[in-house]
């Protein structure tokens, strides 16, 4: 099956209302009339506003005209009214001017001024201009066949919702054509379009289905929920998407497990119920799924949804970290400092902390600056604690600004700095850190008015960085 070559014809009638806030209200009187079927009254409005420059009435007549809608149909005017309302820039006239031109109504058939008219449109976000343009592209109308441009703007749209593109890059997946050929990919795109109830697609659908493996499958369904979920080339539809995920979990998609149990958790289109969320977390992360396993690890840690159960917690927080998940990392380090669900070991927190901060992870950056700057699990080591810290306080974590005010305040590792010192204490209590606020107003009485207005500016004008 190839690349079909699509007739681009011309969109329904759709008059625009608004514009020009002068004319807004005569716009819609116009248009009110239009719907009742008074024609005259919405040809006199539109028309007095078109002479006075108002693109969306010229577009409005331009409908009128291409119809015959109370006036004799006349394609050639309207031309000429689409085109003074796409020369002010009206996507949708200007994408209507390129239609014409492909079809050679009201004027010669031009390609490449067709191609013209819709990249303009297409490039405003129109989305039925972005599928016309890939169609041209596709089929090397007024351009040199270019199918992976084709996908490009096909994609723009079909992520807009437009069924003919959703369609369309569902048949170039199919194909390989422009991309790698992916049926999953076909699948999904196919799927979202014959739900907006395009005709003919579901049976190519069925057909490559036929070709798929359960696998393959159950990873478009999982997209298929991802999209519902996100509202993304589709209206946000929770109940969509679980019906979606159910499909895909059902299969043992891994993915799809994980993601009910979010939607189970947070209650999006199911009521909210913590047994089942655990039970899809459960199935996914005996799969291997970190993300899983880390958020198994969470709720034993916590008994949300299950009994509290440490070394339950422990178990799964480990599978997640030894895969290098840093979030499960650091927990697994909080949980050997503090001896829950396994003896204390600080040398073996030490050890997962540092895993993690070395990816980033600001909480472990904060935690590991803490063993060094007491010595627990490691040579006590105040440069070390300093340079920790430093990582986790400029990503703005709270307790490690106020960690390195206190170093700074005793030259801790570092030369005494009042400035610093303050600087890092002003920066923790404004996220709530009460102790903070205590240890900044005792310093201050140390710090000369001078001193504190340089220290203040300072915090003011600091900004956090990245990892």
């Amino acid at each position: 099956m190839t690349i079909q070559k699509i007739a681009i014809g011309l969109v329904a009638v759709a008059l625009l209302v608004g514009g020009v806030a002068a004319h807004a209200a005569d716009i819609s009187v116009g248009s009110k009339a239009y719907q009742r079927g008074d024609y005259a009254t919405a040809l006199l409005i539109f028309r007095q506003l078109a002479d006075q420059g108002n693109a969306k009435a010229q577009f409005n007549l331009g409908i009128m005209y291409l119809f015959g809608t109370g006036v004799a149909q006349d394609y050639a005017e309207a031309m000429r009214w689409y085109r003074k309302a796409a020369e002010q820039g009206l996507a949708e006239a200007q994408s209507n001017l390129g239609k014409m031109y492909f079809n050679g109504d009201g004027v010669a058939q031009d390609y490449a001024e067709a191609m013209r008219w819709y990249r303009k449109a297409a490039e405003q976000g129109l989305a039925h201009a972005q599928d016309s343009l890939g169609t041209m592209y596709g089929n090397g109308f007024g351009a040199e066949q270019d199918y992976a441009e084709a996908m490009r703007w096909y994609r723009m749209a079909a992520e807009q919702g437009e069924a003919s593109a959703q369609n369309s890059l569902g048949i170039m997946y199919a194909n390989g054509l422009g991309v790698t050929q992916d049926n999953v990919q076909a699948y999904m795109w196919l799927n979202l379009a014959a739900a907006q109830g395009a005709k003919g697609i579901g049976e190519f659908r069925d057909l490559l289905a036929k070709q798929m493996t359960p696998a393959q499958i159950a990873a478009a369904q999982h997209n298929l929920g991802s999209m519902y979920t996100k509202g993304q080339g589709v209206t946000q539809d929770y109940k969509e998407a679980i019906k979606w995920y159910h499909k895909a979990a059902e299969q043992n998609n891994v993915k799809a497990q994980y993601r009910l149990g979010v939607m189970y958790t947070h209650g999006k289109g199911v009521t909210q119920n913590y047994k089942e969320a655990i039970k899809w977390y459960r199935k996914a992360a005996e799969q291997g799924l970190a993300e899983a396993q880390l958020i198994l690890g969470a709720r034993f840690g916590e008994g949300d949804g299950v009994p509290q159960d440490y070394a339950a917690a422990v178990m799964w927080y480990r599978k997640a970290a030894e895969q290098g998940n840093a979030v499960a990392q650091s927990s697994l380090g909080f949980m050997f400092d503090k001896g829950q669900g396994v003896p204390q070991d600080y040398a073996a927190a030490v050890r997962w902390y540092r895993k993690a901060a070395d990816q980033g992870w600001a909480n472990s950056q904060t935690n590991l600056g803490n063993m060094y700057q007491t010595g627990l699990g490691v040579t006590q080591n105040y440069a070390a604690a300093l340079r920790w810290g430093r990582k986790a306080a400029d990503q703005g974590e709270a307790v490690a600004q106020s960690n390195l005010g206190e170093m700074y305040e005793n030259g801790q590792g570092v030369t005494q700095n009042y400035f610093q010192a303050y600087m890092w204490y002003s920066l923790a209590a404004t996220t709530g850190q009460k102790d903070s606020e205590k240890f900044r107003d005792s310093l201050a009485e140390k710090m000369t008015p001078a001193q504190i207005a340089e220290a203040q500016r300072m915090a003011r004008e600091w900004k956090p960085k990245g990892k």
